[in-house]
């Protein structure tokens, strides 16, 4: 199981004297770091008192599936992280469906409250078979015993279900059904969009840790598990982005971030870009950082190699040119 919980880099203003001290040297074009890489939400009301409206009697979802089996649950599998344009990052199953929470259930202690044909319409995810999502802490997942003796998986001591009406990957129906249930981050929060970044930076990134990739090695991602990457034509003496424009559209700029919940980086260096654009740009070891807007998920590293000017980031901030 793999939950890494994102961790953060202070933020440190740049000013125009940089002594030449500063910042380490260009890296060389042929750098390779041998040794690797999910969570962020907008939060609905917490509202809705009676039990039937709870579990999905609204008139956009109403009724119940009557050929679920509560008693057939389903694992999970390897979860995973994907983005959702309105809730952010949302924690699915290997089958790319929506897991939800039930403000109705307790997670310390972990109890679900929804039985009957309440779990009919919420099919609970049994435990047993599942593996954490890349960027995710595997400690944030557990599993309750149900009151008829069956155990089912909790993240962060949330018991989570599946919704009978989400039909395909990606959808997420069952979100604020009731005014009770939500999607489920990856740290067991209900998902919501985060806020963007002060200063115009293009997404609230919140940390900057190190995951693992059996390709890649240890690399470095951002608080929602996406991949970090360099750009070649950059520096880091003096520190200047060559990526502006149309560039920054397809590879958004990795905002400020709070050194004190860093976690498996080198700290050296970590100064702010004030770019000329108006956006604040973390960097590592004095280079500009990014992440790539066609990385859907946690995990992804289609950013990779683009051009042959783009590369993930290793912990000591060097590009990783493995292919």
């Amino acid at each position: 199981m793999g939950i890494k919980r994102g961790t953060t880099l202070a933020a440190v203003a740049v000013v125009a004297a940089l002594t030449a001290t500063a910042c380490g040297g260009n890296d060389t074009a042929g750098d390779t770091t041998k040794p690797v890489g999910a969570v962020a939400a907008s939060q609905a009301p917490d509202s809705g008192d009676g039990y039937g409206a709870g579990y999905g009697s609204d008139a956009a979802a109403s009724g119940t599936e009557a050929d679920a089996d509560p008693d057939a649950a389903e694992p999970a599998g390897q979860l995973a992280v994907t983005q959702d344009d309105k809730l952010g990052s949302v924690l699915t199953d290997s089958a790319g469906l929506t897991l939800y929470r039930f403000d109705k259930d307790t997670a310390k202690p972990s109890k679900s409250a929804c039985d009957g044909d309440c779990a009919k319409t919420w099919p609970v995810v049994a435990a047993g078979d599942a593996t954490a999502a890349a960027g995710t802490d595997p400690a944030l997942l557990g599993e309750v015993v149900r009151t008829d003796g069956s155990k089912q998986l909790t993240v962060a001591g949330w018991p989570v279900y599946r919704y009978s009406k989400d039909a395909e990957a990606g959808d997420t129906n069952g979100q604020g059904v009731g005014g009770t249930w939500f999607a489920a981050a990856p740290d067991g929060k209900k998902a919501a969009k985060a806020a963007a970044a002060p200063g115009g930076a293009d997404r609230a990134a919140g940390a900057l840790t190190v995951a693992e990739d059996p390709k890649l090695g240890n690399h470095i991602v951002d608080g929602n598990g996406m991949t970090v990457y360099r750009f070649k034509p950059d520096t880091a003496w003096p520190m200047v982005s060559k990526c502006e424009g149309d560039c920054v559209a397809k590879w958004p700029v990795v905002p400020p971030v709070d050194r004190a919940d860093t976690k498996g980086i080198i700290e050296k260096n970590y100064l702010v870009l004030d770019r000329p654009d108006g956006k604040k740009q973390q960097t590592v070891n004095c280079w500009p950082v990014y992440t790539f807007t066609g990385d859907k998920k946690a995990g992804d590293i289609n950013g990779q190699g683009v051009g042959g000017t783009w590369y993930a980031v290793a912990p000591d901030g060097k590009l990783i040119t493995v292919q």
